[in-house]
């Protein structure tokens, strides 16, 4: 499973808007365009999107710009990838649908494990806040089931 950039792209603007919320002015896209290297259109179509959603407020006029809607700590990394519109699926059948993704139609014998796994990110994103990730607080969050498979991530 591959995350696309839309969502990419969606967190990491939203973690420069969070890094910048001491500030008392609202942030501007140019400014977040210029620092995260992604294209001020596409930040455009992302931001309508995570204002739609309630993630963000926007101020307009001379000096406007954008605000988190909330504090970052409330704020959860699946909430910004849903807002635009990302599914968090490590499936190819489609969500609630009846049929599978072979060519017959049927759910293929693996279909458990991938609709598993997907469930298992978007709980892992959920327990991660913008704040973690500004606040640099991810890496160690995932924990392996038992000893026996912690010793297998090592590192010497």
């Amino acid at each position: 499973m591959r995350l696309s950039t839309k969502g990419r792209y969606a967190v990491m603007a939203m973690a420069d808007l969070a890094s910048r919320t001491a500030e008392a002015k609202p942030v501007a896209l140019a400014d977040i365009a210029q620092r995260q290297d992604i294209s001020l259109s596409y930040l455009e179509q992302l931001f309508a999107k995570l204002r739609r959603g309630g993630l963000v407020t926007s101020v307009r006029g001379p000096g406007g710009g954008y605000r988190l809607s909330r504090p970052s700590g409330e704020l959860r990394i699946a909430d910004i990838i849903v807002a635009v519109d990302e599914p968090i699926a490590a499936t190819r059948c489609k969500t609630g649908s009846a049929t599978g993704c072979t060519k017959s139609g049927a759910r293929c014998v693996t279909h458990d494990l991938w609709e598993e796994l997907g469930q298992q990110i978007h709980v892992f994103l959920s327990s991660v806040s913008l704040a973690d990730v500004v606040e640099k607080r991810v890496l160690g969050r995932a924990k392996p089931c038992n000893d026996r498979e912690a010793a297998k991530f090592e590192v010497a």
